[in-house]
């Protein structure tokens, strides 16, 4: 049973993998065996992630993408052929998120949360989809939010964005199940990153609240995300494809 969760001589692209989810993800995929290419802008953080990586006994490069830029990520997934062979698995991490009232965005703030959030997850997925498809199949995984289902008043943007991440989901999913690539998403619920941390440290009330409505009494931490991204990276999932996880402590079930 146990090697249906067995990623050995697998390879990964984890765009926004050097830090937060994207790296609890990457630890998690490497810890099951497989390769793990980090494809983020930061490489200073991204040196820092390969260590990480590498003490768990990864094989494991970084590569400067940026996931809005078709040349970055193309460069991105051939510098991952051209040191591993293939593209295995493909997990569509990177995103931002600027967060004020929806009056208050100009338009250029708004681009550029739905550009990284979510032409970055079409562009990597069309760049990865030839390679899978000639291999005999692969595994993608967008990473979406508990703003996939409900609406937030201050990251419009961010929501919206990860709505369409949701609906990408589904579609690819349906257009490429003939060339069994397997097409899926991941919500993360509330958890501890650098991209929440401001919540805590300037909006403890907001903080304590959210806190309050997790069933299990506490926010995630990025590491927490590494089982579902390996179960549906590995051949355990094999039937499951247009699905959205939500890894959330039950936050949207309650």
């Amino acid at each position: 049973m146990s090697d249906m969760f067995d990623l050995s001589g697998k390879t990964a692209i984890v765009t926004g993998g050097n830090g937060g989810i994207g790296l609890g993800i990457a630890k998690g995929l490497a810890k099951a065996g497989a390769n793990i290419v980090v494809a983020s802008r930061n490489e200073a953080k991204t040196e820092a992630a390969l260590g990480d990586l590498r003490a768990l006994g990864a094989s494991a490069i970084g590569v400067t993408a940026d996931v809005t830029d078709e040349a970055s990520v193309a460069g991105a997934v051939g510098a991952a052929t051209s040191e591993f062979g293939a593209v295995d698995i493909l997990v569509n991490n990177a995103g931002i998120g600027i967060r004020k009232p929806p009056q208050e965005y100009t338009l250029d703030e708004w681009r550029q949360v739905v550009g990284v959030n979510l032409d970055g997850a079409f562009l990597c997925s069309r760049e990865v989809y030839p390679h899978m498809k000639r291999a005999g199949g692969g595994k993608i995984i967008n990473i979406g939010s508990m703003t996939s289902v409900f609406g937030s008043d201050w990251v419009a943007s961010y929501s919206a964005s990860k709505g369409g991440v949701v609906q990408l989901t589904k579609s690819l999913a349906v257009a490429w199940a003939a060339d069994d690539i397997q097409v899926n998403a991941i919500l993360p619920g509330w958890i501890h990153t650098d991209l929440t941390a401001p919540i805590r440290a300037q909006h403890g009330e907001r903080y304590e609240y959210i806190r309050s409505r997790i069933p299990r009494g506490r926010w995630g931490e990025p590491d927490e995300m590494g089982g579902a991204a390996v179960f549906l990276a590995s051949a355990a999932s094999d039937y499951v494809t247009g699905v959205s996880l939500p890894v959330d402590g039950g936050y949207t079930s309650f």
